[in-house]
């Protein structure tokens, strides 16, 4: 096994671990965490967009330094106020993923990871578009902290970017299924 295989198999056991480590810590997701592991074993490569069965996401939980508030976008394409994020592209670190994608999506400095433990696991379906078939995204959550300051820049992937109160996010009825659980997770945290 060479040096870049024996790289790529720790860092697929690596996030193993974090999917083990997750399922004990949140029970009612055992079963998606381990669907999420048995992803990363497909033999069509699972971080990269191409496969079009499905394939990983990264996202970040951006909160404000005192962690009372979260950096949430409207989304371009899909239209909804969600987390920041996107696709591995071949990176199978997704910690490493969710930061630089907190950071090309805001154009925040001074992000950090505030936990390499995996804050949620979330499966959700994209519908078609133009010449991309409806698919799967298995997307990793990390948690990251703004702690360089809160003057963001609009990205070409949003409509709008907006710091709003953890607890506003948990009580919006309007708010993505999965953004009320994570912003309630937060809040119990």
């Amino acid at each position: 096994m060479d040096q870049s295989a024996e790289s790529l198999a720790a860092l697929d056991d690596h996030l193993r671990g974090l999917l083990q480590d997750y399922a004990r810590r949140e029970p009612s997701h055992n079963a998606l965490a381990a669907e999420f592991g048995t992803l990363i074993d497909d033999v069509e490569d699972p971080f990269c967009r191409e496969r079009l069965a499905g394939h990983f996401t990264a996202s970040c939980w951006l909160v404000s330094a005192d962690g009372q508030r979260l950096l949430l976008t409207h989304h371009r394409k899909l239209q909804r106020w969600l987390q920041l994020g996107g696709h591995a592209d071949g990176d199978r670190d997704l910690a490493r993923v969710a930061l630089k994608e907190g950071e090309e999506e805001s154009g925040l400095t001074g992000l950090v990871l505030d936990d390499p433990a995996i804050f949620d696991l979330d499966k959700h379906w994209i519908p078609e578009r133009k010449d991309v078939p409806g698919h799967w995204h298995y997307d990793v959550r990390f948690v990251i902290r703004a702690v360089g300051g809160e003057v963001f820049v609009l990205s070409e992937e949003s409509l709008d970017l907006a710091w709003r109160p953890v607890a506003e996010v948990a009580a919006d009825p309007a708010s993505d299924e999965s953004m009320q659980r994570m912003a309630r997770r937060w809040l119990a945290r």
